[in-house]
């Protein structure tokens, strides 16, 4: 038995520690869950990431899925410099073990694989011990050999052996003592049957959160914010806080004591040394979550913006040492432009309402950083800008861009900069109507994109003239959509086709399209003669590169075979992808949720889910090329809030509900001449085991790889703007070191274009 649970060690610190090189997060750091420390060393915690701050370096090191974290809610962290072992804890009872020496990690699923309700497996705190982590969870405590990487007992430590919530436990003069919801207990820390409930005593009734071993002192916390310290048997209170506490630790000589707002710390003789309120913050007034001492500089985690830390003689000036990511790892959307991606937090619900109104601004990725441009930028004097939901970049202007607001309207900024705010006030945009609210403003607006003339398309919900354009003249114009609806005016995205026929998904009329040159709107919705939608809530929508529109609904996927048909058909149909698995005819994504659509250089389908991750598809959906899911993948979550494609580096950005990742594909969009061909990495060095890219190309042009004499070692026809070659003589073998010649011609032959690659081996 032993030697098959070190093999399913061995193979768990393996899968961990497989290199995602196709991969990327980008994780917000802001929400700081828990601290640690080592001489050296300062660890945090955020949502679902970690972060470690070499102190005599003064470098960083981030760790997130990618580098094997699960994408779940953190609980609990814990350093052991003794076994040089982290050990990140988890809402849902998962705890992962960092080996520091190497990176690698082990997940731990015994406390997940016990016979126990799923919400009282929460991992809450971990103590040393002689060796052993003692685990403080929601049913009560479990041992960890830091050694041997083994559980030990359990213990159900309530009255009469029943479930109880522990929220800390500490050693101190020869007994180990746990703060409950129902009084601190002890028992001998020696003693061998400590998972028989009889063994522990109730030392002090009440509720509590936190005890703690400081010299020769114990202290204790309630959850009223009393202060005890331990004295003849018995726990007296000696100081009253504030506010409920929200963490007790001792670190060194010193003792830490914090609620939301407030920090204490105390001397070995319990004299307060400093307190720290978070008013004194410049710019801010964070919620503080967590703190710790390091030798003379104090760390104060967050729940806003992450870590800041000070001076231990003078905690007057402030320094932020959060890495650096976008403002949280809820991200609604995202939108791609040349090397930058900007993304926004807003939301609607599944029925296209606001809320809770949400104030976050937006982010910016440009490539190397993160510019976060706070919510007292993003809205006008005397206006809001809540629930921000998407942004579009003015083609022909790559520095204007527009967002869109589900409840204030659109914002126009230039160089990151708000230049106009849109509302009814100002422009043909309108605020719904409500009897029930005389007076409640609300101008709901959802953006489509910009057609071929520059005009912007956007909609307007819960009014009747509900499509909206901002012509390039600056005037506004609005089309009545009463008769297209039978149901709520509610709208999601928009897609402009190459007719510059608008496409909205909509609340409860399916798919809705309008052209100006007819101005008549049709729709495809649910029923064999009215659309064949399987539901008539429409979500995300996509143009392919051969016309089609793709529409996922709440309820599954249709393909409209081609844009033409709104100009030749009254009734449009869109129909179901079938595919045949285990020989038996399927129908493609039955009954899922389908949250976004996007279309990669090579006309492959990314398909996001409400929870069940990402399907990468062949072109015409046939093939299912991949499945990306929290258990195959560094995903964080299998809800998929948005996918955007970088056209010019392929990359696929994946928006989830705890935090953002992208996939280093190579299906990038394709160029209208050869005068951008690039080939990369090159040289090829000695090591590497990668492909060899080859971008810039046109669509379908043709590829041809000789060695220096003139032998043909692979020949591709380019789906999209760049190939890859695996530096293998068709497949089958590797080449040798050399020169070779790279003959690319554009599909009609007029263009042609020669590059030269260079293999070490």
């Amino acid at each position: 038995m032993k030697k098959i649970c070190l093999l399913l060690m061995l193979c768990a610190w393996a899968l961990n520690s497989q290199n995602n090189s196709s991969w990327k997060g980008y994780f917000s750091y802001t929400d700081i869950r828990d601290l640690s420390e080592s001489p050296t060393r300062f660890f945090a915690a955020s949502e679902n990431a970690l972060f470690v701050r070499n102190l005599a370096t003064n470098t960083m090191k981030t760790i997130n899925t990618i580098d094997g974290l699960s994408g779940q809610t953190i609980t609990a962290l814990y350093h052991s410099p003794t076994f040089n072992r982290t050990l990140v804890g988890y809402e849902n009872g998962l705890i992962i073990v960092i080996n520091e020496a190497d990176g690698t990690m082990l997940n731990v699923v015994d406390i997940i694989n016990k016979q126990l309700p799923s919400n009282i497996k929460r991992v809450n705190h971990f103590t040393e011990f002689d060796g052993i982590a003692y685990v403080s969870c929601d049913f009560g405590m479990v041992e960890y050999n830091l050694q041997t990487l083994l559980f030990g007992d359990t213990f159900f430590i309530g009255d009469n052996g029943a479930e109880i919530i522990v929220s800390q436990s500490t050693v101190f003069n020869g007994f180990i003592y746990a703060a409950t919801n129902s009084g601190i207990r002890r028992a001998a820390v020696d003693n061998p049957n400590l998972n028989d409930f009889s063994q522990w005593s109730v030392v002090v009734p009440g509720v509590f959160v936190g005890v703690e071993a400081f010299n020769s002192e114990l202290i204790a916390v309630n959850s009223s914010g009393q202060v005890s310290r331990f004295n003849g048997g018995t726990f007296n209170a000696l100081l009253q806080l504030s506010a409920p506490p929200v963490d007790l630790r001792a670190s060194g000589d010193k003792l830490i004591v914090a609620t939301a707002s407030t920090v204490n710390i105390y001397n070995q003789t319990l004299g307060l040394i400093t307190q720290i309120q978070n008013f004194q913050v410049p710019g801010e007034t964070p919620t503080f979550t967590s703190a710790t001492v390091i030798g003379q500089e104090i760390f104060i985690g967050t729940k806003q913006i992450g870590v800041i830390s000070s001076s231990l003689s003078n905690p007057v000036n402030f320094e932020n040492i959060t890495p650096n990511g976008p403002v949280q790892n809820y991200i609604w959307s995202i939108t791609t432009t040349g090397n930058s991606a900007y993304v926004t937090y807003g939301a609607y619900s599944v029925d296209y309402n606001p809320g809770p109104l949400t104030h976050l601004g937006i982010s910016k990725w440009d490539g190397s950083s993160w510019l976060n441009i706070p919510y007292p930028e993003v809205h006008a004097a005397g206006k809001e800008a809540g629930d921000l939901v998407r942004s579009v970049v003015n083609p022909n202007n790559p520095a204007e861009l527009y967002v869109a607001s589900y409840h204030d309207g659109l914002l126009k900024f230039e160089n990151d900069i708000l230049v106009a705010q849109y509302d009814h006030n100002n422009s043909g945009l309108e605020t719904l109507v409500s009897q029930q609210f005389p007076g409640y403003i609300s101008v709901r607006i959802e953006l489509g994109g910009f057609d071929r003339n520059g005009n912007l398309w956007m909609t307007n919900a819960q009014v009747d003239d509900a499509l909206k354009v901002l012509r390039t003249n600056g005037s506004w114009q609005s089309y009545n959509m009463e008769n297209i609806l039978s149901g709520a005016p509610r709208f999601g995205r928009m897609v402009i086709d190459k007719n510059n026929t608008k496409w909205v998904a909509s609340y409860s009329d399916g798919v809705i399209a309008f052209n100006e040159s007819s101005n008549t709107f049709k729709k495809i919705t649910m029923g064999s003669e009215q659309g064949n939608l399987p539901s008539s809530l429409a979500w995300s929508l996509a143009i392919d590169n051969n016309n089609q529109l793709w529409i996922g609904t709440y309820r599954g996927l249709r393909v409209l075979s081609s844009v033409d048909r709104y100009q030749n058909e009254n009734q449009m149909t869109a129909n179901p992808i079938i595919i045949i698995e285990e020989d038996v005819a399927q129908e493609l994504l039955y009954e899922q949720f389908i949250t976004d659509i996007a279309v990669d250089g090579a006309n492959n389908k990314w398909i996001g889910t409400a929870d069940s991750g990402v399907f990468m598809l062949s072109p015409n959906g046939q093939e299912t090329l991949h499945r990306f899911t929290t258990a195959n993948s560094p995903l964080p979550s299998n809800a998929i809030n948005d996918i955007d494609i970088n056209g010019e580096t392929g990359e696929v950005f994946i928006a989830t509900e705890k935090g953002m990742v992208s996939f280093k594909g190579t299906a990038t969009e394709a160029n209208s001449n050869l005068g951008k061909v690039f080939v990369y990495p090159n040289p090829v060095r000695p090591g590497y085991d990668g492909t060899v890219k080859i971008s810039g190309l046109t669509d379908k042009a043709n590829v041809k790889i000789t060695d220096i004499e003139g032998s043909l070692v692979h020949e591709a026809i380019a789906q999209g703007g760049t190939i890859e070659w695996d530096t293998k003589a068709f497949g089958k073998y590797r080449v040798a070191s050399g020169v070779y010649m790279i003959f690319i011609s554009t599909e009609d032959g007029n263009e042609t274009k020669v590059k030269k690659v260079m293999i070490v081996r």
